[in-house]
């Protein structure tokens, strides 16, 4: 059990207001801080929720696919190899500095955005017969892009948290398979997350990997940055670099929460990278890719998830499960009665011990920082038969015994 009294990061109503719903409400709620444009720290409470957003998607991923973890620096020759270094116009490169002299050493690195430069040749060194395929790999990591405007708080940053799987196949058919079932993969994240209701499979260009379509995972919300662009015939949404004019009418702002790929063998091809065949030929291979975005995820949510009096976080991701305000002279037998019920349940308690503010105060942070169940321990609510518990989405509240709260979480 938390204590709000010794918890780093207070609710800050009075925090300055930023262009974007989410960051000023995960700002005043005491989840993050700005550092600069587009870069955040996350506070205890704003941790707990990526920690979680992170742990559903993991769980998914293992399901069809090995966990890695690659570094976030690459080197100039791995990205001039596949010839990305001067086409990806967000991509972040560093100097290297002499520790003992303080002078610059003059070799370059890439601040990855993206891991296809480094998962290519690591796979060739590990898995060259045709015995060993399919394989997938993925990771949950920060990135790295230089976005001209960082704007939109944890839906567009420079520095941010990112889900992204690899997956590498003998054959197109073999590839277009695994694609379909990280596709049913991602549909069961996004209703995990609570997002299920708004998100939607768009359309988009396969770039310059594929003259099939990719597919991104549309959050619908209000202040997304992207327009969608619904085709009622085919019941098919598009994203604007694809969408034909007749449709141009029918848009809905979103926010881009994943993206699929087929990469066909655009980098294996640049590595050189060939499985031996059961005749021991040279056979090629073709990799996918498949992200999401989890800090931006967060950032979605909050965007979604909320009133006019602060954040209501859905109950999968919430940073704790139960924020319990206690006010006025209470027994330690009851909160200690209250902490093992819960407990046993295994869920968590934000307790709010402090005896400074009023429980007018307390109520009023408890809204803004959005935790999905309430419970409300005072001389008042101990008169009316127990605890007063309440769902942070909704408005009628219930006294209940103490005994009886297992029942209600």
């Amino acid at each position: 059990m938390q204590r709000q009294s010794s918890l780093f990061g207070k609710t800050n109503k009075e925090a300055k207001e930023f262009e974007s719903l989410n960051a000023t409400l995960l700002t005043k709620a005491g989840f993050i801080h700005q550092e600069m444009a587009g870069v955040y720290s996350y506070l205890p409470l704003g941790k707990l929720v990526l920690d979680k957003i992170e742990n559903l998607v993991r769980e998914e991923m293992l399901k069809i696919s090995n966990e890695i973890n690659m570094p976030s620096l690459a080197s100039k020759e791995l990205w001039s190899t596949t010839g990305r270094i001067d086409s990806v116009d967000v991509l972040m490169k560093t100097i290297g500095a002499n520790a003992k002299s303080y002078e610059r050493n003059n070799v370059e690195y890439i601040l990855n955005p993206t891991h296809e430069e480094v998962i290519t040749p690591l796979a060739k060194e590990y898995i060259v017969s045709y015995k060993h395929f399919p394989f997938a790999l993925f990771q949950i990591q920060t990135k790295f892009r230089n976005e001209a405007r960082a704007k939109s708080g944890l839906l567009r940053g420079r520095e941010f948290r990112m889900k992204d799987l690899y997956s590498f196949h003998t054959s197109i058919e073999d590839l277009k398979e695994y694609y379909e079932k990280v596709k049913k993969s991602y549909f069961i994240i996004f209703e995990k997350l609570g997002l299920k209701e708004y998100t939607v499979l768009v359309k988009a260009s396969g770039g310059d990997f594929t003259n099939d379509y990719s597919d991104e995972f549309q959050v619908l919300c209000k202040n997304g940055e992207d327009i969608i662009y619904y085709d009622d015939k085919t019941n098919t949404y598009y994203n604007k670099e694809v969408a034909s004019k007749d449709i141009l009418h029918n848009g809905k702002n979103a926010s881009e929460a994943g993206n699929i790929f087929i990469l066909k063998d655009k980098f294996t091809k640049a590595f050189d990278y060939t499985y031996q065949t059961k005749d021991n030929k040279k056979g090629d291979i073709y990799m996918g890719c498949y992200g999401i975005g989890t800090s931006r995820v967060m950032g979605i949510i909050a965007e979604n998830f909320n009133d006019n009096s602060g954040l209501i976080w859905p109950e999968s991701i919430s940073p704790y499960n139960i924020h319990l305000i206690t006010y006025g002279k209470i027994k330690d037998s009851d909160i200690d009665k209250i902490k093992k019920i819960v407990e046993k349940k295994n869920k968590t308690i934000l307790w709010d011990d402090r005896v400074d503010i009023s429980m007018g105060e307390k109520l009023k942070d408890s809204d803004l920082i959005g935790i999905s169940k309430r419970i409300i321990l005072s001389e008042k609510s101990i008169q009316s038969g127990g605890v007063e518990i309440k769902e942070r989405n909704k408005d009628k509240s219930n006294i209940i015994a103490i005994e009886n709260i297992d029942k209600y979480i």
